[in-house]
């Protein structure tokens, strides 16, 4: 009952949300999502990058270059400051319910159990491959040379790997919030949303409440915010277009092709999960997804692309019950792509800030592409890459500069996130069968 309930839920709900509520999946409590709906003008937002970036072309060495940086700088930075302020309470909500929502998912029996473990075990091994393969990417084959950032967001201390273990409890919490540290403040909201589970469920939804609701009052700010993105990226990019000149247009472009690379590795890696652990044909497993990456590459949404998943799921011989159960939990809780991706581009800012990035803070920014996974959601591509991608930044000392103008261009990437992240939903589905196969399978009887 539980196992069609939740496919249910996956393929009847249009919402971006799906919720599975506190401890409990009951109808009532995961009808609906309370997530405001948030509209991002993506397209403009793209034109004001391309503009800001031309008229920087034409002003550059030119007398008048300087007055249109006097006002350029100070409203790009304004723009930065106010999605700065926005990502600490909208991490600590989005973390929260997305602890709790785990946590009941691993109460629904052995699937949802072996379910969670791939997926977590993945994550962890995302966030590693995104903090070794992007630095050997961009060794292999350097920035453009000659762009230049202006500090609008003055960078934290990057940590060495003993800053990192010092700094994984906070003396304060309160003191580590003033002062910005995301790492001691993600651990401490883990280990809060963790020790709320334990509750009597009377408290325990009541702090859920207050967490979803701290979530979905941030993520109205920052559409308020981000409906001004063309004003604050164009004025981020004019700055860049003056200062950089033609190497900006060539180091967006080597930024899609590095980031869209690690993407595709671990695409590639959900194609290795299926043959191995799926126990399915490289061949069969290739045809089967093609009609579900032709869906998710047009739609750019993994929900949208549940029903040609489980199509999919279904050709490769997946059981009805696993793949109704495991395909919207992994659509639900699984963003694959995500700790690599988004620790690629955070390395990526930092090598555009000219921040030299220790081995303490790969660490520490892999430790948090990891924990913020679990508060991530469906939303447009701008709002996450904002949520997710800022807590990495900042914890490894990177300014958020270049972060203001990556957005911009998110959508290409995206199409990546989205591919990737649909093939492993379905892989993982295939490993999944084929571990419950195994469980079931009746032992042999010696004679």
């Amino acid at each position: 009952m539980l196992r069609r309930y939740l496919g249910q839920i996956a393929i009847r709900s249009t919402d971006a949300y799906l919720s599975l509520r506190m401890t409990s999946l009951s109808p009532a409590s995961s009808s609906t999502s309370r997530i405001p709906e948030i509209r991002v003008p993506g397209a403009l937002t793209l034109t004001g990058l391309i503009c800001g970036l031309v008229l920087g072309l034409l002003l550059a060495g030119k007398p008048q270059a300087q007055p249109a940086l006097a006002i350029a700088a100070p409203v790009g930075s304004l723009w930065l400051q106010g999605l700065q302020m926005t990502i600490l309470p909208l991490v600590a909500g989005l973390l929260f319910s997305g602890i709790v929502e785990t946590v009941a998912a691993a109460k629904a029996g052995l699937m949802a159990r072996r379910t969670l473990g791939i997926i977590v075990g993945f994550l962890a091994f995302s966030a590693i491959l995104g903090a070794v393969a992007m630095p050997l990417l961009l060794d292999l084959f350097p920035a453009p040379a000659g762009v230049s950032f202006a500090q609008g967001v003055t960078p934290g201390k990057v940590p060495g790997l003993s800053d990192f273990l010092a700094s994984l409890l906070p003396y304060n919490v309160v003191s580590a919030a003033a002062a910005s540290a995301m790492l001691p403040v993600i651990v401490f909201v883990g280990l809060f949303a963790f020790a709320s589970t334990r509750l009597r469920d009377e408290p325990r939804k009541l702090l859920a409440l207050l967490f979803e609701g701290l979530a979905g009052a941030m993520m109205v700010v920052i559409g308020w915010v981000l409906k001004l993105a063309p004003i604050g990226v164009f004025a981020l990019g004019l700055s860049l277009g003056v200062r950089s000149g033609g190497a900006a247009l060539g180091a967006l472009a080597h930024y899609i092709v590095l980031v869209v690379t690690v993407g595709t590795v671990v695409m590639i890696a959900g194609y290795a999960i299926a043959v191995i652990a799926g126990r399915r044909s490289l061949s069969a497993f290739f045809k089967a997804m093609l009609p579900a990456q032709v869906v998710a590459v047009s739609t750019q949404s993994s929900l949208a692309t549940l029903p040609t998943m489980l199509a999919a799921s279904r050709r490769l011989g997946v059981a009805t019950t696993t793949a109704e159960f495991a395909l919207p939990l992994a659509v639900t809780l699984f963003r694959a792509t995500g700790p690599a991706m988004n620790m690629g581009v955070a390395i990526y800012a930092a090598k555009l800030a000219g921040v030299e990035l220790s081995a303490g803070a790969l660490a520490a920014g892999a430790f948090v592409a990891f924990a913020t996974t679990f508060g991530a959601v469906s939303l447009p591509g701008t709002i996450s890459f904002v949520s997710s991608i800022g807590p990495i930044a900042a914890t490894m000392g990177v300014p958020l500069g270049p972060l203001g103008v990556l957005v911009a261009v998110e959508v290409v990437p995206d199409l990546m996130r989205t591919l990737g992240n649909v093939t492993m939903d379905v892989a993982v589905s295939t490993a999944v069968d084929a571990g419950m196969k195994t469980e079931e399978a009746p032992e042999e009887t010696l004679h």
